[in-house]
């Protein structure tokens, strides 16, 4: 079942492309992962995804009942702001806004999902301590969980490893990988990491600045040029 198509999209900024004629489909429990160069229009794509930018051409489907506010969303850069007061507990649960509607306090349903997410992810005991006071590992649970209290079925991460430490990564990925593999999330996320992709995915997408990409399993991905050339073995 095919939980969102992209049909011959196309987005550019001030008038100049950015992505062109691009066609890709993510089915229910598939892991998605897009890699290319700066600037070949991965945070461009994101932002088409989730209906923050529009589209200049083509057509984005939402299959399976998917909506696009059901959509968990784990950005690269989130900037907790000096004295920012909120707790773990408080950046978790607001994750079910989209959930709650224009019901002024949180369910009971609710809230057992941000505690079952922050369970998961191992920061229930941090679940009173102010956001501010985590590490980058910490935030970055933190704010997975907030993106699975806001998923219905699909999680889309834009760089979640940026600036962790190499044990902090590990983790990360084993998570994300855990949430595909035992819980059936669907994932899309946009990375730099090829080795991890081709280790985990199930399908890549490859955008390069010269408008070529690549959408196919992870083996099929694994055989071609592009692979090859952004891992130093071609041109």
């Amino acid at each position: 079942m095919k939980l969102l198509e992209c049909e011959k999209i196309a987005a550019s900024y001030d008038g100049t492309g950015v992505i062109e004629n691009l066609s890709f489909s993510v089915g229910e429990g598939d892991y998605l992962c897009i890699l290319g160069e700066n600037g070949s229009g991965k945070s461009t794509l994101v932002k088409c995804l989730l209906g923050i930018k529009q589209l200049d051409g083509g057509k984005i489907t939402m299959g399976e009942g998917l909506r696009q506010t059901d959509i968990g969303y784990l950005p690269q850069h989130i900037d907790l702001k000096k004295g920012f007061p909120a707790t773990v507990y408080e950046v978790v649960i607001s994750g079910c806004l989209g959930r709650r509607g224009l019901r002024p306090f949180y369910n009971s349903k609710e809230k057992a999902l941000a505690k079952s997410a922050m369970e998961r992810l191992g920061i229930a005991d941090l679940a009173e301590k102010s956001c501010r006071e985590l590490s980058g590992g910490q935030q970055q649970r933190m704010f997975l969980a907030r993106a699975m209290c806001a998923a219905k079925k699909l999680i889309l991460l834009d760089e979640p490893v940026t600036g962790l430490d190499p044990a902090a990564t590990g983790e990360m990925y084993a998570l994300i990988n855990e949430l595909n593999k035992k819980d059936g999330m669907t994932i899309i996320m946009v990375t730099h990491d090829i080795m991890r992709s081709l280790n985990y995915a199930t399908h890549i997408l490859c955008l390069c600045s010269s408008k070529e990409s690549f959408f196919g399993t992870a083996e099929e991905y694994a055989d071609s040029h592009l692979a090859a050339a952004m891992m130093g073995g071609g041109a």
